[in-house]
């Protein structure tokens, strides 16, 4: 197929770039900025703002799938700024599809779409999505992911969303290095009893899911139309992994915590100081970290195996040792 992948210089989308290549796909990269490993691969280099509604549907011209991984992450910040780079910027890349006769697109969805700061253990895609939000980023995400799948069966486009937790593995710049320098720096507090159980996903996993989804867009196929949560399908002990994680970059455990109440008024509290002093950056807690690293958050991934025969191929213990080694190589091991 002709590919576009939106957000290719993000951790995800590099992945789905290398897996379609290596599968014999044509592959249009779309980046905010140059990127010295796009520039060696053999990818068609886009540079485009898909705030930019012509701009973004231009990119949709002669492909025939499309992964949008594309967006803006954060716990803090305007309304504005993910409103337009997660809906507005989903909205226009449909509206490209539509326009330019694409016929499969697959879009980046996450799990909080359906978070309303109560425990999700074993959760399907029955769920509703959340009536409250702790922050911008799901809600946007989520009238991202419903302009999506409401535009399934138009005109030839068939679409899907899939919702990873966790994304994680070698070459993460944000995830587990922004964990190791909150500890180094004495900012990372356990909240709670330490008991709470989370799925996440490594990242090969998270991008074999993606292709997956796309061969199976037909007409016809159970898969368009449909939201998918996909993970490593064995939750772990939230606080246990990511003393996993600090034994890897020879940090020693957490031992301080804090009760869920006083983490939720203290990100309250933050959010307060943040907005009054117009403070840069984000508050080190918020109400929804807080409520996101204290209750469970794992889910039924059935429909995703049965529909387009998702399994994990890396396993949770085998990543870890990949992410060891990566970490060692990139100098995060003191």
């Amino acid at each position: 197929m002709r590919t576009l992948v939106t957000g290719a210089t993000g951790f995800l989308g590099r992945q789905i770039v290398g897996q379609l290549l290596a599968a014999g796909h044509e592959v249009r990269a779309l980046c905010r900025n140059p990127d010295a490993e796009l520039a060696a691969l053999a990818v068609e280099i886009v540079r485009a703002d898909l705030r930019d509604r012509e701009a973004a549907m231009a990119a949709c011209r002669n492909v025939q799938a499309v992964f949008h991984t594309a967006g803006m992450a954060g716990v803090w910040g305007p309304w504005n700024a993910f409103y337009e780079s997660n809906t507005l910027a989903t909205m226009y890349v449909v509206q490209g599809c539509l326009a330019h006769g694409v016929g499969r697109l697959v879009f980046t969805s996450t799990p909080s779409v359906t978070f309303d700061g109560a425990d999700q253990k074993g959760v399907d895609e029955s769920a509703p999505y959340a009536k409250r939000w702790l922050c911008h980023y799901p809600h946007s995400k989520a009238l991202a992911e419903q302009y999506v799948l409401e535009a399934n069966g138009k005109r030839s486009l068939l679409t899907c969303a899939l919702r990873p937790h966790l994304i994680w593995g070698p070459g993460d710049r944000h995830l587990i290095p922004g964990v190791i320098e909150r500890r180094r720096a004495d900012r990372l507090w356990r909240i709670g009893d330490g008991e709470n159980l989370v799925d996440m996903i490594y990242v090969d996993n998270a991008a074999r899911a993606h292709l997956l989804a796309a061969e199976r867009l037909e007409p016809g196929s159970p898969v368009a139309g449909q939201a998918y949560f996909i993970s490593q399908g064995q939750p772990v002990r939230c606080w246990e992994w990511v003393d996993q994680i600090l034994l890897m970059a020879g940090l020693p455990p957490l031992r301080r915590s804090l009760t869920p109440t006083a983490a939720s008024f203290y990100g309250a509290m933050m959010e307060a100081c943040w907005w009054f002093f117009r403070v840069p950056g984000e508050p080190p807690l918020t109400r929804f970290l807080a409520a996101e690293l204290c209750t469970s958050h794992y889910f039924d991934i059935s429909r995703a195996r049965r529909d387009f025969g998702y399994a994990p191929l890396v396993s949770t213990a085998e990543g870890m040792e990949r992410l060891a080694a990566d970490l060692a190589a990139r100098g995060l091991k003191k």
